[in-house]
């Protein structure tokens, strides 16, 4: 779950910091840092303007909107055989000009050509999730690629322009050309780890830090559960946005007064919360998350056993997030929506699940205060836009 400041100083991961044992694993998994680098060398990620450092993170690089959005009607894949460019004119798409900046609307649909385009080989494979701080403004980005099946992947051996289909859902935003919306990572192979060794890292205390046994680890996947009680009967828990607010500018940090756009949700009598539908809420978690620099994670955004809503739009985790030799000190922020009903959520309940994945090598530089990370050793935090709370 990334969104750093200027590139620093690398971070290095040595392999005696690390605790898995995994210091010397190439080929298979997510790439790291310095593999996006070499891939940029060798031309395998191009753009014009150039692309800069500052877009590169330990194991995923930020895309950038290109020099004009169009607005549709609605959402699509192009399918087998079609351009996402020739599908925007059949729904008669039209431009609106990105140069100086342009208001992009809540509720409707804009479909932006990235700065960037890839020519993966050597069996690599993209995967896309929108950053934090889009995430918590609630706006839902989906990459597409032309021919696409499917939003957020690039098939192996694709090569060619990137889309980002953009739908703001709470705020209008203004965005222009290079804002940052969109992390693509790239794999090569299977990355997901044995459970026997997502369980060892947990008793090892390098995943998540929390009280109580060991959860039930299903399907390679760690639960995640929500926080309903913060400090105590007082404190806040959580945010619930407001409706027909400003606009607020995607690239401006720190601009804008909470109040203008939150209302603060206190924890009183009862560990509840009743989700109102068409509501956007940010939550936290009870445990404090980890993320070793051998590994990334990605947070399953919703799973229909469940329940009716969704949870965290941005389910990207970079290497270190949330880690200092173990884990803690950063809990994972959910973006939450009820679908359709009113649902109620309780004070330890699962709402969320971590899938660790292998990297391909250490990454030069890892997640954290080292490259200026927005959001390590986070609590509950609304998106870098706003100032905090009075």
């Amino acid at each position: 779950m990334t969104d750093s400041g200027s590139a620093a100083t690398a971070t290095h991961a040595a392999s005696e910091t690390a605790p898995t044992g995994l210091a010397h694993r190439t080929g298979t998994g997510v790439l790291p840092y310095q593999a996006i680098t070499a891939m940029i060398r060798a031309r395998e990620i191009v753009a014009a303007p150039e692309i800069e450092p500052v877009q590169i993170q330990p194991a995923s690089m930020d895309l950038r909107l290109g020099h004009h959005a169009y607005r549709v009607r609605a959402s699509f894949l192009p399918g087998p055989g079609a351009a996402v460019i020739d599908k925007v004119k059949e729904m008669g798409g039209y431009p609106l000009d990105l140069a100086e900046g342009a208001v992009l609307e809540r509720s409707c649909v804009y479909v932006v050509p990235l700065l960037e385009s890839v020519r993966l080989a050597g069996g690599v494979t993209g995967f896309a999730n929108p950053k934090s701080s889009t995430g918590r403004l609630d706006v839902l980005t989906r990459l597409i690629t032309d021919h696409g099946t499917a939003f957020d992947q690039i098939e192996r051996g694709y090569e060619g322009p990137l889309y980002l289909e953009v739908a703001p859902q709470t705020f209008s935003i203004v965005a222009r050309q290079g804002s940052r919306l969109s992390q693509l990572r790239f794999q090569r192979g299977n990355p997901i780890i044995a459970a026997s060794e997502l369980c060892r890292l947990y008793d090892d205390g390098q995943l998540l830090r929390a009280g109580g046994l060991r959860p039930h680890i299903r399907d390679n996947l760690l639960p995640v559960t929500i926080d309903l009680k913060g400090a105590g009967p007082g404190s806040v828990i959580g945010y619930r946005a407001k409706k027909h607010t400003d606009k607020i500018d995607i690239d401006a940090v720190g601009a804008y007064d909470p109040r203008d756009y939150w209302e603060p949700i206190i924890y009183h009598r009862e560990a509840t919360l009743i989700l109102d539908p068409d509501e956007f809420y940010i939550l936290a978690t009870r445990e404090e998350v980890g993320v070793p620099p051998d590994l990334a994670a990605e947070m399953v955004p919703y799973y229909t056993r469940s329940g009716e809503y969704r949870v965290h739009y941005a389910g990207f985790f970079d290497p270190g997030f949330g880690w200092d030799r173990r884990a803690g000190g950063s809990r994972a922020v959910l973006e939450v929506r009820s679908h359709e009903v009113p649902f109620m959520l309780e004070h330890g309940q699962t709402v969320a699940w971590l899938r660790y994945e292998r990297m391909a090598g250490y990454p030069d530089r890892v997640y954290g205060t080292g490259i200026k990370s927005n959001y390590q050793n986070q609590g509950l935090a609304l998106a870098k836009h706003f100032r905090p709370f009075a």
